[in-house]
């Protein structure tokens, strides 16, 4: 399955691709050599871009109540409430809702091209989401990367979610940051690898350890 939205960029490519394959056939010489080249670097292209944009179906692991990965990659940071998870370029780069509720807030902001990696991606395009839930307020903060600035939101102010319902992605290099309601404790470390809609990075303090 490909992401939403990601047609029109595998499209663009697959069409370059045939496009130069296509007039490659009839040309000699130096123009033959140069269409063939451009010929292998759309059909890699694609390929990429085929990669970059599969969207697989998961499952969440657990109960109604444990929080899921908002994103596939790896927590770059974590304080008591709060985590980085860093999308690399081969991660796959649909987010996930971590928990059911109603979408409270959606904050757009235009910003720069720091490495979402570093510490000053704070001035990066950004989309901040309030989720309520009956757990209190979660919140996401989807940071776009370095390369091609693009967040694209599946949801609107109002709409319901469910645990591990796609919410939106963001192309090319990212990260998402995640508060969780007090009364959670993550359940992951620095260094840690998740999967967005599938593993449990927090739970009820109430509940963990039993």
């Amino acid at each position: 399955m490909l992401a939403k939205g990601s047609l029109t960029w595998i499209g663009v490519a697959m069409l370059f691709s045939v496009s130069t394959g296509y007039f490659s056939i009839d040309p000699g010489g130096s123009i033959k050599v140069m269409l063939s080249v451009l010929f292998i670097i759309g059909s890699l292209l694609t390929f990429f871009l085929l990669i970059f944009f599969r969207d697989p179906e998961r499952t969440p692991a657990g109960d109604e109540d444990d929080a899921v990965s908002p994103a596939d990659g790896r927590v770059i940071s974590k304080n008591d409430r709060s985590i980085g998870i860093f999308m690399n370029v081969h991660n796959v780069h649909v987010n996930r809702a971590p928990l059911s509720g109603t979408v409270m807030e959606i904050d757009y902001r235009p910003g720069g091209y720091i490495p979402a990696s570093k510490k000053d991606s704070d001035v990066n395009e950004r989309n901040h989401v309030k989720i309520n839930t009956e757990y209190g307020n979660i919140e996401l903060t989807q940071i776009a990367g370095v390369l091609i600035r693009r967040i694209v939101s599946y949801i609107s102010e109002g709409s319901a979610v469910k645990r591990g319902e796609r919410i939106g992605m963001i192309r090319f290099g990212s990260r998402v940051d995640v508060i969780i309601p007090e009364i959670y404790e993550f359940t992951v470390s620095i260094g840690d690898k998740v999967k967005a809609g599938e593993t449990i990075i927090a739970m009820r303090k109430d509940k963990k350890g039993r």
